[in-house]
């Protein structure tokens, strides 16, 4: 396939068009504006001219009905006039009874200096033109993706933090110890790399983190340049990616270029899986552009000296999609992962960004790190944000706990709907929907306990919902806890049975999450007696979704259906006995929920353990 090359046509075009344009206004335009100078009076003044003996040269023009005359004006200067020739016999007598000699011949208008006339004809048409194509030029790259880079073919749009001035360091990332330590080797290279060469040890060429979306890699990254104190140059792989085949490479070089004249220094890479996916093995349609900036990554992380101090960092959230020349050894061969937070991490990154925020005393962040199992750093200052939006709107001169609490569910399961009409009836079912899912919970062994449970609508879609929090942090999950859990989601769905004789469509979340846990269960977990510990799914994308694919025949998908159909039933057939065995309860919970709306697990408690 042959190069394309950019066609000069259109630039010749244009400049055809703007001399044609220019010709059109010299011919047509400029004659009339740059026409001699030449001031109309009425007949009136021109007797009136005579009289005061100002005139000093005459024509009368009998065919155009005309008379030009040249007369001295006001200031002294002398001008040509036109009037309209009137029907005045006395009009030579009139002239020749004046004692000044007037005399009678040509009258040629003023003319403008040529200097004038080139200026107003070629010079300041041709920079209007000029001006007017470097503005549609500069527009036209604005609009068009990557019209910028026509000017600066090749270019880096790296930005550049001298003496990394990014305004991070570690003390700003928390809840990742284990990635802040394996990082922190790299800043003491840099600041000490004589320690290193002495004993013959080199710096790894480059750092990979890999963790799901707003876990802090592009945080890490810039406080590592903060801590180390040396240039910070930071690009998003989307931006090597160019339309022309050729430019994202020439990027990449001359990325690494200004890298070792500012060495020691560091490059940080996100989202290098935009560039860094695995190649074309021969199919039809590759991308040529892409596969050629990948190349020239490789060849420039091969051909620096990582003793100089040019540390390239990169982070991803796909990293099986990845090239493998990429992550061998010489080039990305260390991997950082930067994980989800545990229980005492996310207590410390909700201390982070409450430093930014006035707090009311007695603030129990352990217990929001607990409501919170498995949110992102991202999502936990998200929190700590909309907690402080309602305070400004109530009045409030800090945070406190309760609006904490409140923005882990504007989180989790959006806003209130104040305003949202939702009958009795309705009301009704769905308090003994989410008691259905709290009882059955609190009558099994081994469950997290009931945090809160409430009826209000939100914006999410949920009428209601039961919160559970784990006591602490839960790394394992048995098969009976697992079948538990099951259980409790078909809790809700049995109460309706139980009390209403019919269902709902309010069941449709309980049911989706069930199917899932019972499906991973048989495929993943290995908790069938039938498959014992087959793999029967595969994972991919594990920190986008983790989304699953069956690896099995289709007779066996055929029974892993049954096997979990057979599960659900189980753990359906389980709640509902629960539920019927404690129905007197069940009423007098879903009757105060009713009332209230809204019972914190504390009353719960009190209510379970009064019966």
């Amino acid at each position: 396939m042959k190069e394309q090359k950019t066609s000069k046509k259109p630039i010749l075009f244009y400049c055809i068009v703007a001399i044609i344009l220019l010709m059109l206004l010299n011919a047509l335009v400029f004659p009339k504006v740059l026409q001699p100078r030449v001031t109309e009076v009425d007949y009136g003044t021109f007797l009136r001219f005579i009289d005061e003996g100002k005139i000093k040269t005459v024509e009368i023009q009998d065919e155009e009905q005309r008379i030009a005359f040249l007369a001295v004006d006001e200031s002294g200067e002398e001008k040509v006039y036109i009037t309209t020739a009137m029907n005045d016999p006395n009009l030579v007598d009139r002239l020749y009874q004046k004692d000044s000699k007037i005399a009678f011949s040509r009258v040629l208008p003023q003319e403008n200096s040529p200097l004038l006339n080139f200026l107003y004809t070629w010079i300041l048409p041709s920079v209007a033109f000029y001006l007017l194509g470097l503005w549609l030029m500069r527009s036209m790259q604005k609009r068009v993706p990557g019209g910028n880079n026509a000017m600066t073919f090749g270019k880096s749009n790296a930005k550049i933090y001298v003496e990394a001035k990014t305004g991070k360091s570690f003390s700003d990332v928390a809840g990742q110890d284990e990635a802040k330590e394996a990082l922190s080797e790299i800043v003491d290279f840099l600041h000490h790399p004589d320690r290193y060469t002495q004993i013959g040890a080199s710096l790894p060429k480059g750092a990979l983190l890999v963790g799901p979306p707003g876990t802090g890699k592009t945080l890490l990254a810039q406080a590592v340049a903060g801590e180390a104190k040396v240039p910070f140059f930071s690009i998003s792989g989307s931006e090597f990616v160019e339309m022309f085949v050729g430019m994202g490479a020439a990027k990449v070089r001359d990325l690494f270029q200004q890298a070792n004249e500012k060495a020691p220094c560091i490059v940080f890479i996100d989202e290098l899986d935009t560039i860094g996916k695995k190649r074309d093995t021969g199919g039809i349609g590759g991308n040529d552009e892409r596969e050629q900036t990948l190349n020239q990554l490789l060849t420039e992380m091969d051909g620096f000296d990582g003793k100089r101090g040019v540390v390239i960092l990169a982070a991803t959230n796909r990293p099986d999609s990845l090239d493998p020349a990429l992550l061998r050894p010489g080039r990305f061969d260390r991997r950082i992962p930067v994980e989800l937070p545990d229980l005492a991490g996310r207590e410390a990154i909700l201390k982070v960004h409450a430093n930014k925020v006035r707090l009311s005393p007695g603030v129990d962040f352990n217990a929001i790190a607990r409501a919170t199992s498995g949110a992102s750093g991202a999502e936990l200052a998200n929190m700590i944000n909309e907690a402080a939006l309602p305070a400004v709107r109530n009045g409030r001169k800090a945070v406190s706990q309760e609006e904490l609490e409140e923005s882990v569910e504007v989180v989790l399961a959006g806003y209130q709907r104040k305003n949202a009409v939702v009958s009795e009836r309705e009301k009704k079912i769905v308090s003994y929907h989410e008691i259905g899912h709290a009882l059955v919970a609190a009558k099994q062994e081994g469950t997290a306990p009931v945090h809160k449970i409430t009826i209000v609508p939100r914006t999410s879609g949920a009428l209601g919902y039961t919160m559970q929090v784990e006591a602490g942090e839960r790394l394992l999950l048995s098969r009976e806890e697992a079948f538990q859990r099951l259980a409790t989601l078909a809790g809700g769905r049995a109460a309706e049975e139980l009390i209403f004789g019919s269902v709902t469509t309010g069941a449709s979340n309980d049911i989706e999450q069930a199917t899932k846990l019972a499906r991973a269960m048989i495929t993943r977990y290995g908790m069938s007696e039938t498959f014992d510990m087959t793999a029967l799914e595969t994972v991919s994308n594990q920190y986008l979704g983790g989304d699953t694919a069956l690896a099995c025949s289709a007779q066996t998908a055929a029974k892993v259906d049954e096997e979990v159909i057979a599960l659900i039933k189980d753990a359906h057939h389980r709640a509902y006995e629960i539920l019927s065995s404690n129905q007197a309860l069940l009423h007098q919970l879903a009757a105060y929920l009713l009332e209230r709306e809204i019972i914190t697990g504390e009353e719960f408690q009190k209510i379970l353990e009064e019966n």
